[in-house]
């Protein structure tokens, strides 16, 4: 395979203060075969200055207004050229200046889906602790019946193998959208370490419950209700 190119896409609004990480952790990366998109909410704050002041200058620059964090990732999604796709939103960051590289460096091997771990950082970029739920030495669709085991963050699949995100889900569109790309996937592979540093409040995390109802919905869809329910009592004991 050529070296690849990854698309990463950050979608971001009114984050002055969250996106100056994200776009720092890009900037840094030793590997220089990506395309970065950046798909703003018509932002009311500083965010485009601090883009523009960053030394970053993205492939592409959207600033209009949108239906939501999904519409967002979806105006993303159909500018993308790379042959992977990277969703790093405001607040989040590479890992380290060699993660691409990583990517890169395992994305010759031709999977369908690249993944990897992930930190939770703080506001100031303090490292608290893994992610709760770990990803698995094999990915495939069985093993999102245990939770979403990958950070959307840190889920990276072959752009053809994508399609937009449901409309019809405000808060966890993403585990739809991972668990379809499973599907159809036949090979997954990891990266050693961590892949992504990720924000603790993120919109997900504000709206918990809200989320968690929706996948429950999701889960239910791809795998039935009664498996759903008995993972449910599970989730529940773990």
């Amino acid at each position: 395979m050529e070296t690849p190119v990854i698309s990463i896409i950050t979608v971001c609004y009114n984050a002055e203060k969250e996106i100056v990480a994200t776009l720092k952790s890009v900037k840094e990366q030793t590997f220089k075969g990506y395309e970065y998109i950046i798909v703003d909410g018509a932002s009311k704050d500083n965010t485009l200055k601090v883009i523009a002041d960053s030394g970053v200058t993205p492939t592409h620059l959207v600033s209009e207004k949108d239906k939501g964090i999904y519409d967002a990732m979806n105006k993303g999604l159909a500018l993308a050229k790379g042959d992977y796709l990277m969703f790093l939103n405001a607040g989040d960051s590479l890992y380290s200046p060699s993660t691409l590289q990583q990517i890169a460096d395992v994305a010759n091997y031709n999977p369908d889906v690249i993944y990897g771990d992930t930190a939770i950082v703080d506001a100031e970029r303090n490292y608290l602790r893994p992610r709760r739920l770990r990803p698995p030495k094999h990915l495939t669709r069985n093993s999102f019946k245990n939770g979403m085991l990958v950070c959307h963050q840190a889920f990276l699949p072959k752009r053809g193998l994508a399609m937009p995100y449901d409309m019809q889900y405000r808060f966890s569109a993403d585990f739809d959208w991972c668990v379809k790309i499973l599907s159809k996937a036949t090979l997954c592979m990891p990266i050693e370490g961590y892949m992504v540093n990720y924000l603790e409040e993120g919109a997900t995390t504000r709206n918990h419950v809200k989320s968690l109802k929706e996948r429950f919905r999701i889960m239910t869809h791809h795998y039935g209700l009664l498996t759903t329910i008995f993972k449910h009592i599970w989730f529940l004991v773990r």
